[in-house]
């Protein structure tokens, strides 16, 4: 019963820090020690997150923690390996350089047997992408099969990848613009056809 009632009471107070954002830097450092200490799955998943929430404000501060936030995305449980590749999506949008050392670790987050961690790994390239698109030029046909994931999350999100680079990089996204189009007009899922047509959209207008 204590270990539950400590961990009520580390959840509160992560949830407190989360809340007063003025106060964010001060307390990365009591946050980021919450990933190795002996805490719950629920304690490490909420650190992950903020400290991705506090990485889009403060990337230079992060930087000393990015090895344990990386760590995580191999770990055994799917929460934290969900929120370990959330927090680098949210670190990359603030600065691509600080996450393009683990790159390659990210995209093999496509392959998880998870699929809040494929939906996650599309956000957080989609979140990177929105400030670094030419990263992602080469990898376009990664989030094309995505489209076809067994996942509903998965198929819905990854048509939205399209829409963010086709935003400012049109020509990378113009080679898969007659296969979107007919995603949009046929694909079963009618989310799906609404954000292949949106990528479509907003990839001709940035034309």
């Amino acid at each position: 019963m204590s270990g539950d009632r400590n961990d009520n009471d580390v959840l509160r107070q992560l949830r407190d820090i989360n809340k007063n954002r003025e106060c964010w830097r001060e307390n990365i450092d009591d946050v980021a020690a919450k990933l190795n200490g002996n805490y719950s799955v629920a304690v490490k998943a909420k650190s992950l997150w903020i400290l991705g929430e506090m990485g889009l404000n403060y990337p230079a501060e992060i930087e000393a923690y990015l090895e344990d936030i990386v760590g995580y995305m191999q770990d055994d449980d799917s929460k934290l390996r969900e929120r370990s590749t959330n927090a680098m999506g949210r670190i990359g949008r603030a600065d691509k350089n600080l996450v393009i050392p683990y790159l390659d670790k990210l995209m093999n987050m496509r392959f998880d047997e998870s699929e809040n961690v494929r939906h996650a790994f599309i956000w957080a390239c989609e979140n990177i992408a929105s400030n670094a698109p030419v990263l992602f030029c080469e990898k376009l046909e990664i989030f094309y099969e995505l489209i076809f994931d067994f996942g509903k999350k998965v198929r819905i999100e990854a048509p939205e990848m399209f829409r963010v680079v086709g935003k400012t990089k049109p020509d990378c996204v113009k080679p898969y613009l007659d296969k979107l189009e007919w995603i949009a007009q046929n694909d079963e899922n009618p989310i799906v056809r609404i954000h292949s047509a949106g990528a479509v959209r907003i990839t001709k207008k940035s034309m």
